[in-house]
């Protein structure tokens, strides 16, 4: 007698062809059901070419017939994802979250890199992209310069392997290019290479992947929205009005009626200057309040106020984050980290899964 759990765990030895997960992990099967020595089941192949629902579909027989070999496996193609509600794209990544900025300046990549950080030293499961094409910050943030990421073939298409550090899985454009390479790129070309950092990068289950996204809005932005459904957005902005004017523009994209992310908080960085030889005195070089109010036009929380200081910059320059040291300026972090989990549970209780957008 053929065992339904059994036939779960045959299929679950086989990788996903979009990922790092195994096909009932991605949801790329459902409507399975063992009747007698008939087995039936539906597979979703979105995302996927000809060659590789081919081959998917010749793993499936192969691996249930290797337990059963009487077994009459009955597969039903079906283009998409696994219904309602389920990702093509990404499945194996529950929460998808854009870090912005209105500026170039602000600490946005540095923001980025410590609350992906943060969010694995809570013990998430954390990706990192550095979407950020024509300034890309995090192989010199993250320690990775001049690191290669593995290309390797898998259902007979080159994938790439996301670089690990620090318990995260990175990928920028620094990893493919020489680090004095200026980056020249047109709309459609620039559009090209973040899909490929989202499809043809072969990324792990992740509970959590930051998107370092450029100054602005643009095409990046554009692309973003249209290739993966965004659970929520951070907006980073340092006090003063200048910074506050622009990331209010770049935080109304986000609101557009067709696109629709929710904008979960937003973080102050550069809120005060405190000198290491005067640890107890705050200096507000850009002001006060910029922070509440950028949350407030949005409806939203602060997440929390980051100082000037030497630290961050030197440990951003050396490779290792402020997060991962064990100070006063990391638990600050951290309890940034901590609110914006929190923002996303509660966006996730109260709001529907966010959609890939089609932008016109």
């Amino acid at each position: 007698m053929i065992d339904h759990n059994k036939v779960v765990e045959a299929l679950r030895r086989i990788p996903d062809p979009g990922s790092q997960s195994d096909i009932i992990s991605g949801k790329r099967v459902t409507d399975l059901k063992v009747e007698g020595e008939n087995v039936f089941f539906s597979l979703h192949t979105g995302g996927l070419d000809d060659k590789q629902k081919g081959q998917l579909n010749f793993k499936c027989q192969e691996e249930i017939l290797s337990d059963y070999p009487e077994a009459n496996v009955h597969i039903h193609m079906k283009a998409g994802g696994a219904g309602q509600g389920t990702r093509s794209v990404l499945p194996q990544v529950k929460n998808i979250i854009a870090v912005a900025s209105g500026k170039g300046g602000v600490g946005k990549s540095t923001v980025s890199a410590n609350l992906a950080l943060g969010l694995a030293k809570l013990g998430y499961k954390t990706g990192l992209i550095d979407a950020d094409l024509y300034g890309p910050s995090m192989p010199t943030m993250l320690g990775l310069k001049g690191v290669k990421p593995k290309i390797y073939e898998h259902y007979g298409k080159p994938v790439i392997e996301p670089v690990e550090k620090f318990g995260i899985s990175i990928m920028s454009i620094g990893f493919v290019i020489e680090p004095e390479q200026a980056v020249v790129l047109r709309g459609p070309r620039l559009s090209g290479v973040l899909k490929q950092f989202i499809g043809d990068v072969r990324w792990p289950e992740l509970d959590f992947m930051i998107v370092d996204l450029p100054p602005g809005t643009g095409d990046i932005h554009l692309s973003l929205v249209q290739s993966v459904p965004i659970t929520g957005a951070v907006m980073v902005t340092t006090p003063q009005k200048v910074a506050i004017d622009d990331a209010i523009k770049a935080g109304n994209m986000f609101r557009i009626e067709n696109i629709n992310v929710p904008i979960l908080g937003v973080v102050e960085n550069m809120s005060w200057f405190t000198p290491a030889e005067l640890p107890d005195n705050k200096y507000y070089l850009f002001g006060k309040g910029g922070g509440k109010k950028l949350a407030q036009a949005f409806n939203t929380v602060l997440l929390g106020q980051l100082p000037l200081i030497q630290s961050i910059q030197e440990s951003g320059d050396t490779g290792k984050p402020a997060v991962m040291n064990e100070d006063e300026i990391a638990d600050l972090y951290l309890e940034v980290t901590r609110k914006l989990v929190r923002q996303t549970i509660l966006r996730n209780e109260m709001l529907d899964p966010t959609r890939q957008v089609d932008v016109q």
